[in-house]
């Protein structure tokens, strides 16, 4: 039997009088339903009291359990943690003998070539590089021997001369990129996504 159809009945008869209806209140309206708490009381349980060896075992389970996290974090910490970036992809190692291309073999006068051209540009790196020296060298004994000239001449002066520019700082200087500019090319506003790993020990 539905409960709905008998609504009209519970609303004009005493709480009292109903069968097996606790808890409900259908005063206010046929089709409101007000279920209050139910208050159930219940003796207090008597507290058991636990033997001492029983209680002594488990502070001694607990203290190996801790003592085993321990020296397993002990054991790792001398593993640095892995650099997912430089990390070979497993699909590129299968694909490994696919991927090297076979060469053939250079004749003699080729690696006898190519060793010279080396030799031959070891020599050219070395002069460029002691020419370098040299010019740096010139430069800074012309300014330390003028320095001390004007500080011959007057003190105040090379007081002066020696004093650092502030109007070179701080330098901006625009050079030749890479690629060219583009025109009207809006920036992004610097969002992106977090994928940096998290492991154990960090906040």
């Amino acid at each position: 039997m539905n409960v709905f159809n008998l609504l009209p009945v519970f609303s004009r008869l005493p709480m009292y009088i109903i069968p097996g209806i606790r808890n409900i209140s259908a005063c206010t309206n046929p089709l409101y339903f007000r279920v209050s708490s139910a208050l159930l009381g219940e003796p207090l349980k008597k507290k058991k009291r636990l033997d001492p060896a029983i209680i002594r075992a488990r502070e001694e389970r607990r203290k190996r359990k801790l003592e085993k996290l321990i020296r397993r974090l002990e054991r790792n910490t001398k593993q640095l943690k892995p650099i997912a970036e430089i990390e070979v992809p497993f699909k590129l190692i299968d694909e490994k003998t696919q991927r090297l291309r076979q060469l053939p073999p250079l004749s003699e006068e080729e690696v006898e070539s190519r060793i010279l051209l080396q030799k031959e540009w070891t020599r050219y790196k070395t002069r460029q590089h002691l020419t370098n020296i040299q010019t740096i060298d010139s430069v800074l004994y012309s300014q330390q021997r003028a320095l001390d000239e004007l500080k011959a001449e007057s003190e105040e002066l090379y007081q002066e001369a020696i004093q650092m520019d502030l109007g070179l700082l701080p330098h901006t200087a625009k050079g030749p990129l890479k690629t060219p500019a583009i025109e009207n090319y809006d920036s992004p506003d610097g969002e992106y996504t977090n994928t940096t790993r998290k492991y154990d020990g960090e906040e």
